[in-house]
């Protein structure tokens, strides 16, 4: 089976293989020690914190539940940061987490060690005078909430508030009662939607000055009362991307929403009037139906990009932490491109970087993001689609 041919599968299946690399046996059985791993870090002119929270949704039984109880939701909020000196950075997994991840991999659980991110726990919230915009993020299929931090810490450095979220059952999520769960069985977009809008809620119990987490653990200062819910964009990787469309149908909260490479299934038959912007790689208009479906429903501003060589990950982390993890375990070029394409991973950041913040800042901020007018020259592997 071909790589573009695993990845529909799995996600017709619901399945996703979290590093894309199980079955490597003969490599994992090499890996001895933990290895670290790095992340490119955030370009602003703020320093990020960032929170764990744990969000209960009693309006609403879990899907995926045998029993009564309520949704419950892992969610974490990155933020500029007025000062981060005393407090720590924090992983991009937890490391008994990442056990978890690796091992449902194929690899050994101490194969590596999660790279740390830009995010302080803890750290106070900077507000300057204003109430931040914000912005919400739904994973992929099988995936965490933190796969896709590269763009995330990037926004939060330039003033924005960003909500990641587990969509518990479809996620490897950790509880802060030490609770590891598992993906057990696929979710559907619209599940990942109504997570989304209760997100949404919680959003606005900040703005109002409440606490939103269900343990009511001590929130940064200057967290609450301190995002602006008039001015809230979403964005989604693969499942979390058709998740975006859906919420944007059903809830005007969400002003604009970008797509990393979604397959807007199953198609989207309404009209979306607000920004929409497609950063595609697999899933594309010629190639797939439904995300052609989708652009014919897209009634306000809109693009579509695509840069050169990506492939379906090229748009989250894994592009960037694959190259190391393939050096670690002995991976050759070949089986490398395999799952990172050709686009190379340091344009990869760059894009990652640049271009859902130009989209957020025009469609948010009303900036101009000249960035988004047509092709550039900081960029010549980045196409415009008509």
């Amino acid at each position: 089976m071909t790589r573009r041919s695993l990845v529909r599968a799995a996600i017709a299946a619901g399945v996703a293989v979290p590093f894309g690399l199980a079955g490597r046996d003969s490599a994992a059985a090499a890996v001895h020690e933990a290895a670290p791993l790095t992340l490119p870090g955030p370009t602003g002119a703020f320093p990020v914190g960032t929170v764990a929270l744990r969000l209960v949704d009693r309006s609403r039984r879990d899907p995926l539940a045998t029993t009564n109880r309520y949704r419950e939701l892992m969610a974490s909020v990155w933020y500029p940061a007025r000062d981060t000196q005393r407090y720590a950075p924090a992983p991009w997994m937890a490391a008994d987490l990442l056990t978890v991840f690796l091992e449902a991999a194929g690899f050994p659980g101490d194969a590596v060690a999660a790279p740390v991110t830009a995010g302080h726990a803890g750290a106070p919230v900077w507000r300057g005078g204003e109430r931040l915009p914000v912005v919400v993020f739904s994973h992929g299929a099988h995936d965490h909430r933190g796969d896709a931090t590269i763009v995330v810490q990037e926004l939060a450095s330039h003033g924005y508030v960003v909500v990641t979220v587990d969509h518990t059952g479809d996620a490897f999520s950790r509880f802060p009662d030490g609770r590891i769960i598992t993906p057990v069985d696929p979710l559907g977009p619209a599940d990942f939607a109504a997570d989304v809008r209760f997100v949404l809620d919680c959003v606005e119990d900040l703005a109002r000055g409440r606490n939103p987490d269900a343990d009511g653990r001590r929130l940064p200062a200057g967290l609450c009362g301190g995002v602006d819910p008039r001015r809230v964009g979403m964005f989604g990787w693969s499942k979390g991307a058709t998740a975006t469309a859906l919420v944007m149908l059903a809830d005007r909260r969400v002003r604009a929403g970008l797509s990393l490479d979604g397959p807007m299934q199953p198609e989207i038959t309404a009209d979306l009037d607000r920004p929409f912007m497609l950063m595609t790689a697999e899933f594309t208009r010629a190639a797939e139906p439904s995300v052609a479906q989708l652009w014919s429903h897209l009634k306000g501003w809109r693009r579509n990009i695509q840069a050169d060589g990506a492939v379906h990950r090229s748009y989250v982390d894994l592009q960037a932490l694959m190259p190391q993890f393939a050096a670690i375990v002995g991976m050759s070029d070949e089986e490398l491109r395999e799952w990172i394409g050709t686009l190379d991973p340091g344009r990869a950041v760059a894009i990652q970087r640049a271009y859902p913040l130009a989209f957020f800042d025009r469609h948010l901020r009303g900036r101009p993001a000249r960035l988004l007018d047509g092709p550039s020259p900081a960029f010549p592997e980045v196409r415009f689609i008509p």
